[in-house]
């Protein structure tokens, strides 16, 4: 999963040269959270959020009247408040990788820039979200299988023959690799709706053949 098939290619972005007023009513008038800086060719050198504009902005208690505020603040640029040297991913790099950075680093966005360093999009938690939603396929609801099976070579296969024999319909496959000693893995499988008998049957012939740990089901309406 690329970053550029999942990032928002509409990127607003500021230079460093305007006002940190600017900034701040872009901000709230696009409700977003943070700003690419970028040169005149479009290159990124800083990125400005919301959280910036707040810490450089002066306190509610301060004794300057309306027009000497509005004058300090239109000299506050945000080449003056920018985080230099952002984080940033490439387009060409994974999603997972972005999620993974911006996880690490607390963002909730990262910018998305090509091998030029030219911004070209940005990634957000929320495009994060639909990642995991579009690839487990959650909105179509089904039923979720976890089981725990050895990492060896081949031991996923048994598990799908099980399921196709009893005319499961996979929608999705997930692994996580357990944290113990032995060499195990979490596989979640996602499949459509069955009848009751075809279901309890096929329940209980896994149950009987691997170790399950639980079966769920999801009905999820899709926001229109």
């Amino acid at each position: 999963m690329l970053a550029k098939n999942w990032m928002t290619r509409d990127v607003i972005t500021l230079t460093p040269d305007r006002s940190m007023m600017k900034a701040s009513k872009l901000m709230k008038d696009k409700t977003i959270s943070c700003l690419p800086i970028v040169d005149e060719q479009g290159r990124i050198v800083g990125i400005v959020s919301d959280r910036d504009i707040k810490d450089a902005s002066p306190s509610k208690a301060t004794t300057l009247d309306m027009h000497e505020l509005y004058y300090l603040l239109s000299e506050i640029k945000v080449g003056d408040i920018m985080t230099k040297r952002p984080v940033t991913i490439r387009d060409d790099e994974t999603v997972e990788k972005a999620a993974a950075l911006m996880l690490e680093g607390h963002f909730g966005s990262l910018p998305v820039v090509d091998d030029e360093d030219r911004v070209v999009g940005i990634i957000t938690d929320t495009d994060v979200f639909n990642v995991l939603i579009d690839i487990t396929g959650v909105r179509s609801g089904g039923m979720q299988v976890c089981l725990q099976i050895s990492t060896e070579r081949g031991s996923l296969a048994p598990v799908l023959d099980a399921l196709q024999d009893n005319g499961a319909r996979i929608m999705s496959v997930l692994t996580r690799n357990v944290e113990d000693p032995e060499a195990l893995k979490d596989v979640y499988i996602r499949f459509r709706d069955m009848d009751k008998p075809a279901l309890k049957k096929m329940q209980q012939e896994m149950e009987s053949k691997f170790q399950v740990q639980f079966w769920v089901t999801d009905h999820v309406h899709p926001v229109v």
